[in-house]
């Protein structure tokens, strides 16, 4: 084109707007609202894209696109140009609309409302496209919200989230799996400063896919002073080859679990003695009772007294502190109506002082002589069975939290056991996504939306925490990653 050449200008052609007809739940007679908002970026110069160089204007574009607009529709008219290159980069070049991809019929805000209502709202398919066609009369198809989904994967900079949490790391990981179908996610996660670690999906569950896993950890330079797990014989051997430094935490939760399913086991024992005894005796005699005979006062029987004691069973597992005035009355009624179980519920409290934060590793192995040396617990058999639980070797794990400094003491890995429990609550909303890759690129939409770039800067404020700061809907750098490592889908 030369300069005393006008730029040729295309014919504009505008969108199709959605039929009234085909909305949901709106009056005949009632015309939605239709709006126009017109963005220009069509300078007579631009840069390249590639190099910088500047380009002459060679022709106008114009197209519009979709938005958002509350019960309304709304048309975004844009112009741009084709330019014509002076570099070697390409011949021609186009510009672009801030907040609208190239190609595309809707706009970036349509996208996010997808991603709000898929991740933050929990909807399946179905329900996000009645809900985006009630409330902005767009009618998106399955395959346009599947684009979103890979739109924002796309955008996801692992690398950048892996320095990061490198950076960022406390020095003491939570190391976790939850079964999804036929695969295994391997999750870590740091308590402390609160965000994932790293998590891979595996085939089997076993010794060699999670050394696998926490020697990518090893490589990429994290060194834990503290690991927390569960009792699973999966983990001892792999840490000591590992981290020999590191001092190995079972998780505290679940040890007091399975004791306390012991416990639980001698109050049936208990009950179904006592059931077995208000079997007997003399019964009431058949028919009914004689005219003007005085009732007899009805006293609780032993089936009465069973039936209580097992109703409210769990209070004997509850810490003394969180009862209700309610719950401290029904559990004196529990011990009232049989005595022994008072030697349950001292044995409980016992197990619990055990693992009180406060203490020091000393006065824990003293509680602990005591609770195994009570000659009173070791002749009920429920009791003595949990006290094998106790052994020295794995009470020193267990009290391994002890020899941290106060403020950093993490006992259970129930900050791992959150994020599978929110795995567990999107299981529902994944609706196709059944293959590895899928499960893999659905997990990365979660760790992005709660600990993504713009959360990550949002912490790095003035008085904000690095870990926990506010979960926000911003969208992070754009940025390409490879979610496949071998057998291994690494994500983080």
């Amino acid at each position: 084109m030369t300069g005393s050449q006008n730029p040729v200008v295309q014919e504009f052609t505008p969108m199709t707007v959605l039929p009234l007809s085909s909305v949901a739940d709106t009056p005949t007679d009632a015309r939605p609202k239709v709006l126009h908002v017109y963005r220009r970026n069509a300078p007579k110069k631009a840069r390249c894209p590639h190099c910088g160089q500047l380009g002459h204007r060679k022709s106008f574009l114009q197209r519009t696109v979709r938005s958002i607009a509350y019960q309304a529709i709304l048309l975004l008219h844009l112009t741009t140009a084709e330019y014509r290159a002076r570099c070697t980069c390409c011949s021609t070049f186009r510009t672009q609309i801030d907040g609208v991809e190239a190609k595309a019929h809707y706009d970036n805000k349509v996208r996010q409302a997808v991603l709000d209502r898929l991740l933050d709202d929990r909807m399946t398919v179905q329900q996000i496209q009645h809900a985006l066609l009630r409330d902005f009369y767009l009618d998106l198809s399955t395959g346009f919200l599947y684009d979103c989904l890979d739109w924002k994967i796309r955008q996801v900079d692992g690398a950048a989230y892996r320095r990061w949490t490198l950076t960022h790391f406390s020095g003491t990981l939570c190391v976790d799996e939850i079964h999804l179908g036929e695969h295994t996610l391997l999750l870590a996660t740091d308590p402390l400063h609160d965000f994932p670690v790293a998590f891979a999906l595996v085939r089997h569950n076993d010794q060699e896919h999670m050394g696998r896993f926490l020697k990518q950890l090893q490589t990429h330079g994290f060194l834990p002073r503290v690991v927390v797990t569960d009792g699973s014989s999966l983990y001892p051997a792999v840490l000591a080859a590992l981290w020999p430094q590191a001092a190995h935490q079972l998780c505290v939760f679940h040890v007091v679990k399975d004791i306390n399913g012991h416990v639980l086991d001698a109050v049936r024992r208990l009950r179904r003695e006592m059931q077995r005894r208000g079997r007997r005796g003399r019964k009431r005699p058949r028919g009914r009772p004689k005219k003007g005979a005085t009732r007899p006062r009805r006293q609780r029987k032993l089936q009465d007294k069973a039936h209580f004691i097992y109703k409210h069973r769990h209070l004997l597992v509850k810490r003394s502190e969180k009862l209700t005035p309610q719950e401290n009355k029904n559990l004196a009624q529990m011990l009232q109506d049989a005595p022994s179980l008072r030697l349950v519920q001292a044995f409980v409290a016992e197990v619990y002082r055990l693992f009180e934060r406060g203490q020091s590793e000393a006065t824990a192995w003293r509680r602990h002589a005591i609770l195994v040396g009570n000659v009173a617990y070791a002749l009920v058999p429920e009791l003595a069975t949990a006290l094998q639980l106790l052994e020295p070797a794995k009470f020193t794990k267990m009290i391994a939290f002890l020899r941290s400094r106060v403020g950093q003491r993490v006992r259970t890995n129930n900050h791992v056991e959150r994020m599978n429990r929110l795995l567990r609550l999107y299981e529902k909303t994944r609706y196709k996504w059944r293959s590895a890759r899928t499960k893999v690129r659905f997990v990365w939409l979660l760790v992005d939306r709660r600990w993504g770039a713009p959360v990550r800067a949002w912490g790095k404020q003035p008085g904000r925490g690095a870990g926990r700061a506010r979960r926000g809907k911003e969208q992070p750098n754009p940025a390409s990653n490879d979610f496949s490592q071998g057998n291994q889908r690494r994500v983080a």
